[in-house]
């Protein structure tokens, strides 16, 4: 038969005073009295029924059964105190979530982070996706999200941080390759059709868009892979199985670093950006016109960069 779990209170004072060797010591350490102590320790070792202290004249001492039990219990104390400090700690409720689109975390805003670190060292943020959310449970204990699209959201407010141009990207590597291979060139955009076209589900500018807006509509649109998020789209260009359509910039860095490159001078503009959105009474979190402010910052020093 099992034997009943014993009452925390009663762990911990075993824990302190087997570390201290001492009911005194102990007692200092949880405020507790060393009669206190003493009497909790006599409880566990009543319902463990054995003892777990040599009484010593000079302190205390562990039994066998002492030193074996030591060892889980202050590895459950451990990871209790932890535990409890991380969700309920000093700041816990000063978290600020920001539920992101991952393509913009993973290829705008991860690289930057560490300058608002640096700013604002004391604020703690905590990053989710927005992949598979839906609408219900977007609002629920987020403070704010970045979003993709027209910016219009019923009962929001938003703050625009891209304008892009929708640029077709692949890899070196595969334009290499396409160039030594006669039967599929990729040298101009009617050469798209004989090409595998990397798709993103729920980008309304997608490549019917890019098509149309270049004068070549009447090609037909490859169905080549269809993916969910565009972080997806460019890692599997960045590995030459295809095109994706790039948005400015979020593979700007990968342009520049030579892991994409642009087979086509084509460029589109986009109506379609990533937003800044929260509710705007939720503004009141101490914290969350920092981030606005700071995110808002950083757009606006990129802009100014590139012109």
């Amino acid at each position: 038969m099992k034997k009943k779990l014993p009452p925390l209170n009663w762990i911990r004072a075993f824990e302190a005073a087997a570390r201290h060797l001492s009911f005194t010591h102990a007692a200092n350490e949880l405020n507790l009295t060393q009669a206190a102590i003493s009497q909790q320790v006599k409880g566990l070792e009543a319902q463990l029924g054995t003892a777990l202290f040599r009484r010593l004249p000079r302190g205390l001492e562990l039994t066998d059964a002492g030193a074996a039990y030591l060892p889980a219990v202050h590895e459950s104390v451990e990871r209790l105190t932890v535990a409890t400090e991380e969700v309920f700690g000093q700041g816990r409720t000063q978290l600020l979530t920001v539920r992101v689109n991952m393509v913009f975390f993973m290829r705008w805003l991860a690289p930057r982070i560490h300058r608002f670190r640096t700013l604002y060292p004391d604020i703690n943020l905590r990053f989710t996706s927005n992949i598979w959310v839906d609408e219900h449970e977007k609002s629920v204990a987020t403070d704010m999200e970045i979003r993709y699209g027209r910016g219009r959201w019923q009962m929001l407010q938003s703050d625009r941080l891209t304008h892009d141009r929708l640029i077709p990207v692949c890899s070196p590597e595969y334009l290499k390759r396409c160039s030594q291979d006669s039967v599929q060139p990729l040298q101009r955009p009617d050469d798209l059709v004989h090409h595998t076209l990397l798709h993103v589900i729920g980008y309304e500018e997608g490549w019917g868009y890019w098509l149309q807006q270049t004068g070549h509509a009447h090609l037909p649109l490859s169905q080549g892979f269809q993916f969910d998020t565009l972080i997806t789209a460019l890692e599997m260009a960045a590995l030459g199985e295809g095109i994706a359509l790039g948005r400015s910039s979020l593979v700007a860095d990968m342009l520049e670093n030579g892991r994409l490159v642009a087979p086509f001078e084509q460029q589109v503009p986009t109506d379609e950006a990533f937003w800044l959105v929260y509710p705007p009474h939720q503004l009141a979190h101490p914290h969350a016109e920092a981030f606005r402010n700071w995110l808002l910052h950083e757009i606006e020093t990129l802009e100014t960069e590139s012109e």
